[in-house]
């Protein structure tokens, strides 16, 4: 695996990190989290795997309202991203779960391992069995939000609400123009990520060609984990996962989705897994986030859709006063699934 370049703009990755150390670890060892990391260890496909959680009470100037709401990160992100909605969910009442899920971040990185979004929510469910969670709101950014829509699927009884930012798996892909790839041919673009292509990457469609300098955090958390000889694992975990995005859709299931949902999209947004294959004319047409949020709310039955026209794939971050405000407000209004 050639060594990553962590250099950018004339500056290197340490002067960058004024909030913390330089990064070079594939289980983000030396990342901080903005609250305290618990391990939730068990066996998943005949292997010992240790998932890493933050489990957040409400403040203590706070009465608990009795609900939990669990934060599911997105492919290109971990629990820690969540930093800004936290104070806001614990300090309306909220207990707040957010674990990083098995490939990613500081959870397990296996060999071997059959990812699946139906596996991944069972996973998660198993820790909330363990935490004695009832009835979670489950709100998903990103990949988080195909999760999270996978698992209001298959527990719908078990879910209190959905709430999904700027979702991925809205529209297939594969069936608008985007070939499959191996996960071989996935694992050798994983292995050229660097700091550069993932600040380019998120700059135009995170935050709507915008760029402040706390989101070189998130960056340098991302390109740290792909460095040295445990990074070659965390690239074949990503090529993976990139394989079961886009060969397990969720679109075609929305209309079963029988939970309260809430839906906040970042109308710059333009992800769309897969489009730098798709033949020109193809990929003009992906990632129309304006579009697909309208066509997701009339097909989610009882959704409620709120958009922030001028933000991007991570509204929650490129302004989170606004989402906040905004999430808190449309939780109360959230009727019990």
């Amino acid at each position: 695996m050639a060594p990553i370049s962590l250099r950018f703009a004339g500056a290197t990755l340490g002067a960058a990190l004024v909030a913390g150390p330089a990064l070079a670890d594939p289980m983000l060892a030396d990342f901080t989290y903005p609250h305290r990391v618990e391990r939730y260890d068990f066996q998943s496909q005949g292997q010992a795997l240790s998932m890493a959680y933050m489990d957040i009470a409400p403040g203590q100037a706070t009465k608990s309202n009795g609900k939990t709401v669990v934060l599911l990160h997105g492919k290109n992100f971990c629990g820690a991203p969540w930093e800004g909605v936290i104070p806001a969910l614990r300090d309306a009442g909220y207990r707040v779960v957010v674990p990083d899920q098995i490939g990613f971040c500081k959870s397990s990185k296996p060999e071997g391992y059959q990812f699946g979004l139906h596996q991944l929510a069972a996973n998660t469910r198993a820790l909330l069995d363990r935490l004695k969670v009832e009835k979670p709101i489950v709100m998903g950014h990103s990949m988080g939000g195909m999760l999270a829509m996978r698992y209001a699927l298959m527990y719908p009884r078990d879910v209190g609400g959905l709430v999904l930012v700027n979702p991925i798996g809205l529209e297939d892909w594969k069936a608008k123009g985007v070939p499959l790839a191996t996960v071989d041919e996935l694992y050798a673009s994983e292995q050229r990520t660097s700091f550069e292509g993932i600040k380019t990457y998120q700059q135009s469609t995170y935050y709507a060609g915008q760029w402040k300098p706390e989101y070189d955090r998130w960056v340098a958390m991302l390109a740290g984990m792909y460095q040295g000889e445990g990074g070659k694992r965390v690239a074949w975990n990503q090529a993976q996962t990139s394989d079961m995005i886009l060969s397990q859709p969720v679109v075609y299931e929305l209309e079963h989705i029988a939970v309260p949902t809430l839906l906040l999209i970042g109308e710059k947004d333009t992800t769309a897994i897969g489009k730098n294959r798709a033949p020109p004319e193809a990929a003009k047409a992906l990632g129309n986030y304006p579009v697909l949020a309208r066509e997701t709310e009339a097909r989610i039955k009882g959704s409620t859709l709120v958009t922030f026209p001028e933000l991007g794939h991570s509204p929650q971050v490129q302004d989170p006063a606004r989402f906040n405000a905004t999430l808190i407000e449309h939780l109360r209004k959230l009727p019990q699934g």
